[in-house]
């Protein structure tokens, strides 16, 4: 993802050369997550004239829980998937993970707080076993994670019993999908989430002053102020009326999204403005040359797959905080729909191309042909048809942009 800038300058381009650049990206195939929007805007329309339950306040926070624990794995998956690699055994590595989590809270009463420590440990040890096979010893990630994927499933079963079902007893663990902020701290994160992106856009463009080179005009950061304020204040307002359909009400925002939000920004972060997701983005669009460029690809491999597999853990106490309950078959499913999601918002599945937000878009995608198809009452056989669709349809888009471009189909 390249942006033509003035070296030297220090001055601000147009909005009409902004724009004008958009479109030549347009025209060249590299359309982002373009496609997963106008899809997202075309399902939610369609759903909501084919039922009238799915605009609903109720329904309408559902869709936020109920996405939140796949966009969670379709982010982990972006750090591999931004390197040419996949990790098929991200779903059932978070189950792992959870069972020690249930073993160690529930069985021998260790702090709820130690043993979400030691599930991201897991994780770590995990991601840094796959890094190590893939890195150094250059099996490729698909054999060496569809391993893990098989093996790890049967660590559950002899973690957990077969059949084994453990219920989540820890209170703050539950709380994460099942209950709501007050509707004041719903505004009080609207404006975090401004002064964070204020403060990020004129960190920025005083890095990019001190390079010399030219920034974008300060109209664009303040129309991307004012797209959050006003989207994120209807999204606030609607969640902060009651719900219910008892007596008690039922109100505010989910706590899991602030805590989806902050990851999506630190991740976002790392990705657009650390060296290492410079190099994660070099390694995946082209290795060789990231190599002679001095980059140490050895460690970024390594690095990625360590990334995905502790944000994986994170998508499985979401899973966990959701049903309430951990078993031997936790996150055996979840993974394919992840990588979907990914593609889906505009993640190249040929490395080099796509951020953290896309998949997070492709995630709610997902969400909503699930989400509607249910509504409507239709067999999950036809969820599956057009996920797999919509996935085919996106890789494909992916592939022929990839070709105007003249990116390699490696």
């Amino acid at each position: 993802m390249t942006t033509p800038t003035t070296i030297g300058t220090g001055h601000e381009g147009s909005i009409r050369e902004q724009v004008t650049d958009y479109f030549h990206r347009l025209r060249s195939g590299d359309m982002g997550a373009l496609p997963a929007l106008g899809g997202f805007i075309v399902l939610s329309t369609l759903f909501s004239f084919l039922n009238p339950y799915f605009l609903t306040k109720l329904n309408f926070a559902n869709l936020f829980t109920q996405a939140a624990t796949l966009m969670m794995l379709a982010m982990a998956l972006v750090f591999v998937i931004l390197i040419g690699e996949i990790d098929l055994s991200a779903g059932v590595t978070s189950g792992v993970a959870m069972a020690v989590f249930v073993l160690l809270v529930n069985k021998m009463g260790v702090n709820w707080i130690i043993g979400v420590l030691v599930a991201l440990l897991v994780g770590i040890a995990i991601g840094g076993f796959i890094g190590y096979f893939v890195a150094k010893v250059r099996v490729p990630s698909f054999v060496v994670t569809l391993g893990l994927f098989l093996g790890l499933q049967g660590l559950e079963l002899v973690l957990l019993g077969d059949g084994g079902l453990f219920r989540i007893e820890t209170p703050q663990i539950l709380s994460i999908m099942n209950d709501n902020m007050p509707p004041w701290a719903g505004w009080v994160m609207l404006v975090i989430a401004l002064a964070v992106s204020y403060g990020m856009g004129l960190w920025d463009r005083n890095r990019r002053k001190a390079a010399g080179v030219a920034n974008r005009p300060a109209a664009l950061l303040y129309a991307k102020l004012g797209a959050i304020a006003v989207g994120g204040g209807v999204v606030v307002a609607i969640l902060n009326q009651n719900r219910a359909v008892s007596i008690v009400a039922i109100q505010g925002v989910p706590i899991v999204v602030p805590i989806a939000l902050a990851i999506l920004w630190i991740g976002t972060f790392v990705l657009d403005r650390t060296r290492f997701g410079r190099n994660l983005y070099a390694v995946g669009g082209n290795p060789e040359a990231a190599r002679r460029a001095g980059i140490k690809i050895t460690m970024v491999r390594l690095f990625a797959f360590v990334t995905c597999s502790t944000l994986a853990v994170v998508s499985g106490i979401f899973d966990a905080s959701r049903i309430g309950s951990v078993d031997a078959s936790a996150g055996k499913s979840i993974v394919l729909s992840g990588v979907a999601a990914a593609v889906v918002g505009g993640v190249s599945l040929f490395g080099g191309r796509g951020r953290l937000s896309h998949a997070a878009i492709g995630a709610f995608v997902i969400a909503i042909i699930d989400n509607g198809l249910g509504l409507l009452g239709l067999p999950s056989g036809v969820n599956f048809l057009v996920t797999g669709g919509v996935l085919i349809l996106a890789a494909t888009v992916d592939a022929v942009s990839r070709k105007r471009t003249g990116g390699s189909l490696r």
